[in-house]
């Protein structure tokens, strides 16, 4: 493949995308892994076709880590199988790493090279080399906006860098899937709409994206479509839109704990469903206007949002702190 540029990585990925045709980029099926006797991941079927954003999201101990890495050939596969660009792994996992980049949950940045060090070094491993590497570079140190940080340490890199150095690395073979394991975790806002917007601009180029994250609203932003996976199993697989819709209440109001206790005193007045999250409780509703009247007229202190990805996850997966 050609190297991925800000400017001309959709022709070389979206070209990608049309010669797969309509076989998808990942292909799961029956995935099984066990752990002295508990199945960390039990049973997974998942196609995700070329070019889509999709989402992995789960508790902790869901399963989630331990697809992502029989999904990289660093887990052995107890049952099933799976295929990414239509090779299976491992039999062919050297061939699936060359065209596959990873951003991992924790940087990896070597501390003793440069930005620019750091994507000569990582390069070598593809066999990069000579004038067509340094074009590949110069361009991705501009998608990351750190053209003029090329000669800095790692340690001298806020976090929002390292990560955009992170997503740099992983493009510099030229993947056409690409594999983002909590890329924004510990991001603040301003560096974590950067990376979206880098993220975005893949997509629309036709790279396939797969995140796992355990901001709702990242993967609510993002992906075309999010599964959500407990106890080793999908439990849900749609469009973030259509799994709000078919999961909860459209409309959600909050109150304080001490409000609740005053509003559900009265038995006639509980609504069809509330949720307690820390100090304050949830009261999910088809009717905010019903609802709100009868808080107001009690002089209850509330507010109303739309229902959102978050209250779909924490109705299928519970409330309960999960180390």
């Amino acid at each position: 493949m050609t190297p991925p540029t800000a400017n001309a990585l959709a022709d070389d990925t979206g070209a990608a995308a049309v010669a797969e045709g309509t076989r998808p980029a990942i292909d799961i099926q029956g995935l099984r892994k066990v752990y002295n006797g508990t199945s960390a991941v039990d049973g997974i079927d998942l196609a995700i076709p070329s070019g889509e954003f999709f989402g992995l999201l789960g508790p902790n101990g869901a399963g989630k880590t331990t697809t992502l890495r029989m999904l990289l050939g660093l887990t052995p596969i107890d049952a099933g199988s799976v295929r990414v660009l239509g090779m299976p792994i491992p039999e062919q996992e050297r061939e699936i790493r060359a065209r596959l980049g990873v951003v991992p949950q924790f940087d990896t940045l070597d501390p003793d090279f440069t930005v620019e060090e750091n994507l000569l070094t990582y390069a070598s491993y593809f066999g990069l080399s000579g004038p067509a590497l340094t074009r590949r570079i110069e361009e991705l140190l501009e998608l990351a906006n750190l053209e003029t940080r090329r000669r800095a340490r790692i340690d001298t890199l806020s976090g929002g860098m390292k990560r955009r150095l992170t997503l740099a690395r992983a493009l510099i073979n030229g993947p056409e899937v690409v594999i983002l394991d909590e890329p924004t975790t510990g991001l603040d806002p301003q560096a974590r709409h950067h990376l979206w917007r880098q993220l975005r601009r893949l997509r629309e180029r036709g790279v396939t994206l797969v995140l796992t994250t355990h901001y709702m609203e990242e993967a609510e932003e993002l992906c075309d479509r999010v599964a959500i996976i407990d106890a080793g199993r999908i439990i849900a697989c749609d469009s973030p839109r259509a799994l709000i819709a078919e999961h909860v209440e459209p409309w959600v109001i909050s109150l304080s704990a001490a409000s609740a206790r005053r509003f559900i005193a009265d038995p006639a007045t509980l609504p069809a469903r509330m949720l307690e999250i820390a100090d304050s409780w949830l009261i999910y509703t088809a009717d905010p206007a019903a609802v709100r009247a009868e808080l107001e007229s009690a002089g209850l202190a509330h507010s109303t949002r739309a229902a959102n990805l978050e209250d779909v996850f924490l109705r299928l997966t519970g409330h309960d702190l999960r180390e």
